[in-house]
């Protein structure tokens, strides 16, 4: 878990250094240390996240998704600065007056012209702020859900070996089946059991053939699941390493109560800091339309020249400069109607933020709760194996023996068959619900 969390961490901080970026807004890096997967050598779960992170498609669109909107905080900058355009034009015309000789003329021209806008009630401070916001609430975006690519990657995971433990476990009842259906048949041959006991362990055997057809099937198809998260082809075959099956790793690494795990959850969080960047960008629409109301003053200069070919006085050279003030006097209540849906907007993100927070905290408690009962399901079914095992041990001696009937026989194979099945699934879904709670808690 702790190589995983400095992966993510360096992911999400890192920062990006690039050529041309004069106002720094470039700061979200792409991942580093990737690697390539190897699906010849076995792979563990670090290594499977960290193959995930560099290859996710969803979750490299949701970083371009960042990048776009560090330019979009830098284009806005831009306007603290001034623009300045130049233009250039040559021609050639001739003119013909009566008693007079044909003239003939090319004429040519530049300019250059600056605007610099000087103060504007703060509406470019405004717009800035809120470009600010919608990066912070992407970046937040991009972090929730690189968090949910690596929960994505450990449920894959952990259902793959999941799948993995219930086709040994068909394999095994089939083999148990098929001890049995050898034991009745030779029964039957020496006249000590029904034909309907025979026909009896026979379909028990072929419907165990199924059930492994069945869990093979299943393997495959989280087999795709999880070479999809990794952008790998979905008939990808992995060799994955096995957690170890021991209490610690079953155990989570806080002793935090609920509440606690629900205040933990609303500091770290990125959806509920999402959220919360979206309000403060909806706030900062109230300023921007606030402003269109007030004046703008603006620098001006430019510089020209003409030449016209002709005459004594062929070209002129000009120059001027000032100041203007745009006074905005009506615009058919546009305006008031901007503010007013700009207070309704911010009005809209602040309940969002709320329905986040109890989303954030019910998840929790959900995860918390899923956890436990996880955790309790799992001591069980360790038990029951334990006696289902006994249980077909003597019943199979039994019926050996003669003391015991085919159908009590396959019963408890039936049971120890459930029982194999139930501690291999419900040790993953502790390992499953484990992480779903890092997940809800923000953890990972």
């Amino acid at each position: 878990m702790k190589k995983i969390l400095l992966f993510v961490s360096m992911i999400s901080t890192s920062p990006m250094a690039l050529s041309l970026d004069p106002f720094f807004v470039y700061t979200q890096n792409t991942p580093e240390g990737c690697i390539n997967a190897d699906t010849t050598k076995e792979l563990d779960l670090p290594t499977l996240i960290q193959i995930g992170i560099c290859h996710n498609p969803a979750l490299n669109r949701d970083y371009m998704s960042v990048k776009a909107s560090e330019a979009a905080l830098g284009a806005t900058k831009s306007d603290y600065l001034p623009t300045v355009d130049a233009t250039a034009s040559a021609s050639k015309s001739s003119a013909k007056i009566e008693g007079n000789k044909k003239e003939t003329t090319s004429p040519y021209s530049g300019n250059i012209g600056l605007k610099w806008l000087i103060y504007d009630f703060g509406a470019r401070g405004a717009t800035t702020d809120q470009m600010q916001a919608y990066l912070n609430s992407a970046s937040f975006s991009y972090n929730a859900s690189l968090k949910n690519t690596v929960l994505a990657i450990n449920q894959a995971y952990f259902d793959y070996l999941s799948n993995e433990e219930v086709l040994k476990s068909t394999q095994e009842t089939m083999k148990s089946y098929k001890k049995s259906f050898e034991e009745t048949s030779k029964r039957y041959k020496l006249g000590m059991a029904a034909l309907s006991d025979k026909l009896l362990a026979q379909t028990t055997y072929k419907k165990s053939e199924l059930a492994v057809i069945e869990a093979k099937n299943a393997l495959k198809k989280s087999g795709a699941t999880l070479a999809t998260l990794l952008n790998l082809p979905t008939d990808t075959e992995f060799k994955l390493t096995l957690p170890p099956k021991d209490k610690d790793i079953t155990a989570i690494s806080t002793q935090m109560s609920v509440q606690e795990m629900m205040e933990e959850a609303l500091k770290l969080r990125p959806e509920l800091k999402n959220a919360e960047s979206k309000e403060k960008a909806a706030k900062y629409s109230i300023d921007i339309a606030k402003a269109s109301h007030y004046p703008s003053l603006s620098a001006n200069a430019s510089a020209g020249y003409n030449n016209y070919w002709s005459g004594d006085k062929s070209y002129r050279a000009t120059g001027s400069a000032g100041l203007s003030l745009s006074v905005p006097l009506f615009n058919g209540f546009r305006t008031t109607y901007d503010v007013a849906k700009a207070r309704y907007q911010y009005a809209e993100a602040q309940h969002t933020t709320v329905e986040t927070q109890d989303s954030v905290k019910k998840e929790v408690f959900n995860a918390y709760q899923d956890y436990q009962t996880a955790v309790s399901a799992y001591k069980v079914n360790k038990d029951v194996l334990e006696s289902a095992k006994e249980s077909e041990r003597v019943s199979f001696k039994s019926y050996q023996a003669g003391k015991e009937s085919i159908l009590n026989l396959l019963t408890t194979q039936a049971e120890l068959a459930s029982a194999r099945q139930g501690v291999a699934t419900s040790f993953y879904n502790v390992l499953i619900a484990k992480a779903n709670l890092y997940r809800a808690i923000g953890q990972f």
